[in-house]
């Protein structure tokens, strides 16, 4: 179920939904909707959460602006009086939640970058003494930063299937060498960026992954970017490693929907109203943290 009820776009048809987003073709460029569809262990849950479309958007935005001078990205204009003729019937659908890009080529790899052990990370290192390959020191605690941030590469998965981890070398295998040093060298400064100026903030960004396409033979930055549904956010105030951290994102959705017993398997199951509201209010928060404004 999308924020964006299909019955306004009668006229339009989108050329791809993902999980959160509808792509649609406007000729020579892309307008990219987010809606406040929930996706939780690469399941689409059947409840949205309010707002969260624009929350996403608006962040996103915000980040690519402050990345110009790491890497170009896809952005046409966010303003709905730009967009092409036959979408601005919908502006007031698609105000804030909506973005005109650019027609890139997706490269086949999700970039995640690793800053803190958490999440399938720490399962991986508790079992393994690594993380998608990659030794790391023993001793380390649950939420322990790393000495350097990691770059654990996946594979793109469908909607409703699950992505895999994938070496360098086997990124190397899907995209040629350049391509996977210049995807490393970019998630990496990306990563280290935006975490220093969220700490600034009061914010920990404890992970992430980016998405990047090819235009014009040079790659840049698509699709999101540092939000609550790419990365974990943990609240600096309360950081103490050796035990998994509150945050800003959807780990409390994860978390209900860990311990409700759900098999992680489609269709998800409906969350309560609390969990609803609680994670709309942790997204709006985070987004004035970031940026000084509200939603």
């Amino acid at each position: 179920m999308a924020s964006i009820p299909k019955t306004q776009f009668d006229d339009l048809s989108p050329v791809r939904q993902g999980k959160v987003r509808d792509i649609f073709d406007t000729g020579d460029s892309l307008l990219m909707v987010t809606t406040d569809r929930l996706s939780a262990f690469d399941v689409v849950l059947p409840d949205i959460i309010p707002d969260k479309g624009k929350v996403l958007n608006q962040i996103s935005v915000f980040w690519f602006k402050q990345m110009e001078n790491i890497v170009k990205n896809h952005i046409i204009t966010t303003h709905v009086n730009d967009y092409p003729k036959n979408f601005r019937p919908h502006s007031d659908a698609l105000d804030k939640r909506s973005m005109l890009v650019k027609k890139a080529e997706p490269l086949p790899v999700e970039c995640i970058v690793r800053g803190y052990i958490t999440g399938s990370g720490w399962s991986s290192y508790q079992k393994e003494g690594h993380v998608c390959g990659i030794k790391l020191p023993k001793g380390l605690k649950e939420s322990d930063k790393l000495e350097q941030p990691l770059f654990t590469p996946s594979t793109k998965a469908d909607v409703g299937d699950h992505d895999i981890n994938i070496s360098f070398d086997e990124t190397v295998k899907l995209i040629g060498l350049k391509k996977a040093e210049e995807l490393k060298d970019l998630s990496l400064g990306i990563y280290e960026k935006g975490a220093e100026y969220a700490l600034s903030k009061g914010i920990i960004i404890a992970d992430t992954k980016f998405e990047f396409g090819l235009l014009d033979d040079e790659i840049i930055l698509i699709d999101e970017i540092l939000t609550p549904d790419s990365s974990r956010f943990w609240p600096l105030s309360e950081y103490e490693p050796g035990k998994s951290q509150n945050s800003f994102d959807k780990q409390y959705v994860r978390d209900w929907l860990i311990n409700s017993g759900w098999d992680k398997k489609h269709p998800g199951p409906k969350l309560p109203q609390q969990v609803i509201d609680r994670t709309s209010r942790t997204y709006k928060e985070i987004y004035t943290l970031l940026t000084g404004e509200d939603v």
